[in-house]
């Protein structure tokens, strides 16, 4: 690797029954980047009328993180156990702070009869310590309420964080810069150096960062020092990500915390009845898994 690129982190597709996902965190070798412990690049796909209720996200529950689902196409129907009922369309953000503990449900309630391209990504951000246990939150920005940078060839939208000298309305409890990029064919954009663990992720279209070409569904971990020039060999989507480190996390199915006693009282919660589940979408559930809790996730 460059000294701009430490790692190339591929993606590792999974079929969700009618669409896949591209997973690239947490990878083999690398679990997290700054606070960020799971990517999923959701599509593209082109989804037929009518959506079978199976393609839903039914209730399930989080702790110790903060979800963040951001879309390119498509809509999602967003029910926690809070009484939250949001519809979630591009370029707008639901950001959910599970902390203590939440339960939520994303359905295709908007796309069910009509179908359409889905395509988006959804990540879940590791708290901090000190705010593992806050209390429950969520919040919805429209596309009008995030800022965007401009340029002749190129436009950022800065969904969390602050990024390119603007900054995210959005509430966070740590260090970090999150934000979607649109570059025409040709265009360049210096990565700057806003923090010291950052991703760079492809999701459309192709790019050249210092001489390495990075394809859609690639995602490259950034130099600590480095400030890459990034350029698109044609239209491109591509992701920026990254932050502080929080330090290691245990991750164990929908559940992320820094103490391994925790994620099994989430475990007995979640399977004794003590969460609450989504208002108003009660009747189904997502039973837990049978897998063994990992080892916790550091950094490679």
């Amino acid at each position: 690797m460059t000294g701009a690129i430490e790692q190339v982190i591929p993606s590792r597709r999974r079929d969700l029954g009618g669409f896949e996902v591209g997973r690239l965190l947490p990878a083999g070798q690398r679990r997290m980047v700054g606070p960020f412990i799971f990517f999923d690049h959701i599509g593209p796909a082109m989804l037929t009328a009518p959506l079978p209720r199976a393609m839903d996200v039914r209730p399930h529950p989080h702790i110790g993180l903060a979800t963040v689902t951001y879309l390119f196409d498509g809509e999602m129907t967003h029910r926690d156990s809070l009484g939250c009922e949001q519809v979630i369309r591009p370029a707008e953000v639901n950001w959910m702070t599970a902390g203590r503990g939440i339960s939520h449900s994303e359905r295709f309630d908007g796309m069910r009869a009509r179908g359409g391209m889905l395509h988006g990504i959804q990540a879940w951000v590791a708290l901090p310590q000190g705010d593992e246990e806050v209390e429950p939150a969520f919040e919805h920005l429209d596309a009008q309420s995030l800022p965007v940078v401009r340029n002749a060839s190129w436009s950022a939208r800065v969904i969390a964080g602050e990024l390119f000298g603007v900054r995210s309305p959005v509430r966070t409890h740590s260090r970090l810069g999150y934000a979607h990029v649109e570059l025409q064919a040709g265009a360049r954009i210096d990565v700057p150096r806003y923090a010291p663990e950052r991703g760079l992720f492809v999701a459309r279209g192709s790019v050249d960062v210092d001489g390495r070409v990075c394809t859609a569904g690639q995602m490259l971990v950034l130099g600590a020092a480095a400030t890459p020039v990034v350029k698109a060999t044609d239209p491109a989507t591509v992701m920026l990500l990254g932050g502080d480190a929080v330090g290691p996390r245990y991750i164990w199915w929908n559940f992320v915390s820094s103490r391994r006693e925790r994620i099994e009282q989430a475990k007995a919660d979640w399977a004794g009845g003590r969460f609450a589940l989504p208002v108003g979408d009660d009747h189904e559930f997502i039973p837990a898994p049978n897998d063994p809790l990992p080892e916790p996730h550091r950094r490679s």
